[in-house]
């Protein structure tokens, strides 16, 4: 929001500077992003006319102006501004002035002609941007008048980066009641009186959007000059607010929205064809904006049409061939009310971002547009001359919102504030904000004004009384009471102790967004069960991520790119599954590609395989002390991983995560050069961990018994275990493959894995019965269930 100080000064008694307002309104949550003083040293410059213009002997570029500045005498001066020409009227910087930009005007010779003076552009006035000419003022500007006395200089342009939940302040009344509560002062607007109506001309308005168009108010105005310019007074005041003049029409729409708050339109009647008829898009279809452009539609879009035609976007912008241009004599002024949720990321859909949907999507009072209509009717009839026809309204009552009383209660609002405020000052900062106040036994009912959408509870107006009253009115005081220390589960590992775990193993926490774009997912094989972003930053970013993997090699790739040969990544984070609502899974997921160790000198390099990605979950799952609730599987392997290279990993019969190299078609198409293996787990199950328990070491020695076992190949090592742990339970202390054959000796189809029993008992010493008994009862379940034979 960027307003001059003037003209809020004018709406508002301000007893305060620049400086102690801009404090102010910051310290009530109006922050002042940018402060621009306008005007500060324009003494010697006045308004001065060009009689005459001839082209430089030396240069083509520049001309030799003579200058009437209202002495009697006209002065020379030599100028390169593309639009210097006779008849015009501009700023003058005589001999003896200084610039706001620091520069002293002195008589000089410029390729051998004297020039007696500056002709300046808005830039070098400190006044705008724009360099590209001379700055052009009006043409009954008076001749020799200074020129901060004609533009009302010194000012200043504010610009305030304020808060979604006050719309309110997106218009400079609104503001000024903000101001008037800051100051103790009042707001000095004036009830808006009724235009005359001098003509009968109407048009019919039929709302058929429902809820999301409750009122639409509009309103002929017949024979206005289209010759008509924006007096001096609104231009500058559209231009130190950031808008430049267009047309007196457009201006005057542009100033309405400005001052009160309110967006409006104004269409060529003469263009428009029956009824204006407030209703949705149709699929597909499209409407020519004002800047050019083709909107794309939906049906959620809300459009303003005639009976024949689209004409505009409700509260983002209006159509092309509707626009008023300056043949218009006969216009038609739109002030609608629109739900913020109608308007709300259709300005981002259509690639814009304009002052109405700005100010739609955040809520503008539902009852503005009549005031807003008349106000801009007031002002077209004082600039632009013609006939107002009667306001013609369309509504919905019952779909507007209504006002609703909040109570306040003293003892909650000095409890809260810890300071007692006073009952008048409380009384005083509400009315000033333009709220209806009513005292009862415990404090206060409030009734906002329909502009205050921001007040719904209790807390809402202790924070107006709070940052109207002042933050620094509020003494600081030092919290008192027992904090409460969160007690950790025992049966849960802390997350921050899992982050830590992974990066002393050597990985490096990566944060990534948690959007990502569809294409990338239909490259991984994800299309299924997906949670789209209605109103996504951008085309890329428009999933929620079903896995943390595209975003890690995302990141890996991108390092891969910068000369880094061995990444190592992971990352903690939520996963998302569509559902009503959507799933969110945390989940812990690692990726690794180059040296399976850092470069050195005490061992050769090799690359990292599936057995260190393995080491890795075998460590995480041992930190939860019941390995043996978990087990690896080569069967059911998503497409994205390398068969025969990778597996499912299980815990007590669940999926809960993979882990391997990825597929060679898919690391191709992500243009991954080398290996890269990945491990993703739901979080949950890592963390949860068996209770410590004090086990007595047993005082009798261990016995080991080695046995080779004929296996077929697809058994794997982790089924094995699992039989012989159960098989022989708490006598079988661990159980170490040291050998895997295939070859001679052993068909085809079939390994031989060799391992070894290290049994014990806690209260006596196994004989050689004993351990026999547990190696025969070992191959017994492996013959049975593995179809396994003991190798001689």
């Amino acid at each position: 929001m960027k307003f001059s100080e003037n003209w809020l000064r004018e709406l508002v008694e301000i007893k305060a500077d620049r400086a102690e307002l801009a404090h102010a309104l910051t310290m009530a949550g109006l922050e002042v992003e940018e402060l621009t003083p306008l005007g500060e040293s324009l003494s010697g410059v006045v308004v001065a006319k060009i009689v005459a213009a001839e082209k430089h002997p030396e240069a083509d570029r520049l001309q030799i102006c003579k200058v009437d500045a209202g002495r009697g005498e006209t002065l020379q001066i030599v100028c390169g501004a593309p639009n210097a020409r006779v008849g015009i009227k501009v700023p003058l910087a005589k001999v003896g002035a200084s610039l706001p930009n620091g520069i002293a005007i002195k008589a000089a010779k410029l390729r051998g002609v004297e020039s007696f003076g500056m002709l300046c552009s808005a830039k070098e006035l400190d006044l705008d941007a724009d360099a590209s000419g001379l700055l052009e003022l009006p043409v009954d500007a008076p001749v020799g008048k200074p020129l901060a006395d004609y533009l009302g200089l010194p000012d200043a342009s504010f610009e305030l980066k304020l808060t979604p939940n006050r719309p309110d302040c997106l218009g400079l009344v609104g503001l000024a009641h903000d101001v008037a509560a800051l100051f103790g002062s009042a707001v000095k607007v004036n009830d808006q009186t009724a235009a005359p109506i001098t003509s009968n001309a109407r048009r019919g308005i039929r709302l058929e959007a429902g809820r999301d168009a409750p009122r639409y108010l509009g309103r002929i105005v017949e024979g206005i000059d289209p010759a008509a310019r924006s007096p001096l007074w609104l231009a500058e005041r559209l231009r130190r607010s950031g808008l430049r003049s267009i047309s007196a029409v457009v201006d005057i729409t542009a100033y309405v929205m400005l001052e009160l708050g309110q967006p409006m339109h104004a269409f060529d009647n003469d263009k428009l064809q029956g009824d204006i008829v407030v209703r949705h898009a149709r699929a597909s279809e499209t409407l020519k904006l004002l800047d050019g452009s083709e909107a794309k539609l939906d049906e959620k879009f809300v459009l303003i049409a005639d009976e024949n035609n689209a004409l505009a976007v409700a509260g983002v912008m209006g159509g092309f061939d509707s626009r008023v241009t300056d043949a218009t004599q006969n216009v038609f002024l739109e002030s609608a009310h629109f739900v913020p949720a109608a308007i709300m990321g259709r300005a981002r859909k259509l690639g814009l971002h304009t002052d109405a949907s700005h100010r739609f999507e955040r809520g503008v009072d539902p009852e503005l547009p009549l005031r807003a209509l008349e106000r801009a009717t007031e002002l077209l009839l004082s600039i632009a001359g013609g006939k107002a026809g009667p306001v013609l309204v369309a509504e919905n009552l019952a779909d507007l919102p209504q006002p609703v009383a909040v109570t306040l209660r003293r003892s909650r609002l000095q409890r809260v504030l810890g300071v007692e405020v006073a009952d008048a000052e409380v009384a005083r900062i509400f009315i000033a904000l333009g709220m209806r106040v009513e005292s009862n036994g415990e404090g206060w009912s409030i009734t906002a004004p329909s502009s205050r959408f921001d007040i719904e509870r209790e807390e809402d107006l202790i924070e107006e009384i709070a940052r109207i009253f002042g933050y620094d009115n509020i003494p600081t005081h030092t919290p008192t009471g027992a904090l409460v220390l969160a007690v950790e589960p025992e049966a849960r590992i802390n997350e921050l102790a899992l982050r830590e775990q992974l990066a002393a193993r050597g990985y490096y926490e990566a944060v990534n967004l948690s959007f990502v774009a569809a294409d990338l997912l239909a490259q991984w094989g994800f299309t299924d069960r997906l949670v789209p972003l209605a109103n996504p930053l951008s085309a890329d970013l428009a999933i929620m991520r079903p896995s943390l993997l595209p975003g890690l090699i995302e990141a890996l790739r991108h390092n891969r790119a910068r000369q880094q040969g061995r990444v190592r990544l992971f990352e903690v984070a939520r996963v998302f599954e569509a559902g009503n609502p959507p799933v969110e899974t945390p989940s812990v997921a690692i990726v690794a590609c180059g040296n399976a160790r850092a470069e050195q000198w005490g061992e050769p390099s090799r690359p990292l395989d599936f057995h260190d990605i393995k080491g890795d979950l075998d460590a995480l799952i041992a930190w939860g002390g019941e390995p043996g609730r978990w087990s690896v599987h080569a069967d059911g392997l998503p497409g994205w991983l390398h068969p025969g290279r990778s597996a499912r990993v299980v815990r007590d019969g669940e999926t809960v995560g993979y882990l391997g190299a990825l597929h060679p078609q898919l690391a191709k198409a992500l243009d991954l050069g080398a290996d890269v293996h990945v491990l993703e787990l739901a979080l949950e199950p890592v963390l949860a961990r068996r209770l410590p328990k004090g086990l007595p070491i047993s005082r009798f020695p261990a016995v080991r018994r080695d046995i080779a076992m004929d296996l077929p190949e697809e058994v794997s090592w982790s089924q094995i275990e699992q039989i012989v742990r159960i098989t022989l339970g708490t006598r079988l202390q661990e159980l170490q493959l040291f050998d895997r054959y295939s070859g001679k000796g052993v068909e085809a189809g079939r390994k031989s894995l060799a391992m070894g029993l290290i049994l014990q008992d806690a209260s006596r010493t196994l004989t050689d019965d004993d351990a026999d008994r547990c190696v025969r009862e070992a191959i017994a379940a492996l013959e049975l269930t593995c179809k396994a034979k003991l190798r001689g």
